[in-house]
């Protein structure tokens, strides 16, 4: 998929999160919408799946760490072709197999429930050893926040990543800068982000994660890496694609209302028309 084609797909998945969120009345935009682009590259690019058969043995595995932001998952999973686009208007309704956190056993698609911080990357980490056990060739990504980072769970993977050599795993942080209380240097600063996962003995890229050049650079790069984990530190924008919503820490964990839903839906529809004139 060329360039324009991606930001274009990008652009969908952004009004298929705000539509979700809106529609739950609940639910995680700002991180959502930050990672929007990693998950068009990820869904439409990288990863080696079939939606016509989810559960094939060797499809590469991807597990959202940072849970919350189911929102952007579905969306890209339901532009993908696992599940029609008008269900993502049930996010969080009482008996919606499209609950506020990934789902394993319900969600087509999804390869590990996930939600609570830190464990996703745990998951991730197993099943890349699996892989090396088993002699498979599949690859392993995960999608941690920066707010994440700050649980203790996510180095103890990443020391038994290293140690085992997984070069078959490619761990990306959302760094977005904001959690829920506000900047993460505010709350617990987790900086030097690279410099830490190059102590820990992993291959580290430095990127602009709303820049699909940078994004495919990077992924093409981890491609490349032997006898060691890739981490990915990706420079995003919180809320990107929705004026009110960008860089403001508010919009962390918020739906919007009607009036802000239908705000956000004309700057996505005038963003979608620019790209088509490119």
């Amino acid at each position: 998929m060329d360039k324009l084609k991606l930001m274009q797909t990008a652009n969908e998945i952004r009004k298929g999160i705000v539509t979700a969120v809106h529609s739950a009345k609940a639910g995680h935009p700002g991180g959502s919408l930050s990672s929007a682009d990693i998950f068009t590259y990820l869904y439409f690019e990288e990863l080696n799946i079939d939606p016509k058969d989810p559960k094939k043995p060797d499809r590469d595995r991807f597990v959202l760490s940072k849970g919350h932001t189911a929102p952007g998952l579905y969306s890209a999973l339901a532009q993908r072709g696992y599940f029609p686009k008008e269900d993502l208007k049930t996010l969080r309704h009482t008996g919606s197999y499209l609950q506020g956190h990934p789902d394993m056993k319900h969600i087509p698609g999804v390869d590990m429930s996930s939600g609570s911080l830190g464990q996703g990357i745990s998951a991730a980490v197993g099943m890349a050893i699996a892989a090396k056990l088993r002699g498979d060739d599949y690859r392993v990504y995960t999608l941690l926040g920066d707010g994440e980072i700050q649980e203790g769970q996510v180095w103890e993977a990443s020391m038994l990543a290293a140690h085992r050599k997984l070069d078959n795993l490619v761990v990306i942080v959302d760094n977005n800068n904001l959690q829920i209380d506000g900047a993460i240097t505010d709350v617990n600063s987790p900086y030097p982000i690279d410099k830490k996962f190059e102590a820990f003995n992993f291959h580290v890229i430095n990127i602009d994660g709303n820049d699909f050049d940078q994004i495919d650079a990077a992924f093409k790069e981890a491609k490349t890496v032997k006898g060691q984990p890739t981490a990915i530190i990706a420079k995003t924008l919180k809320g990107k694609g929705v004026s009110y919503m960008e860089n403001q820490a508010g919009w962390h964990g918020k739906a919007p209302n009607d009036e802000e839903y239908e705000i956000a839906m004309k700057e996505l529809e005038k963003a979608g028309e620019a790209l088509c004139q490119m």
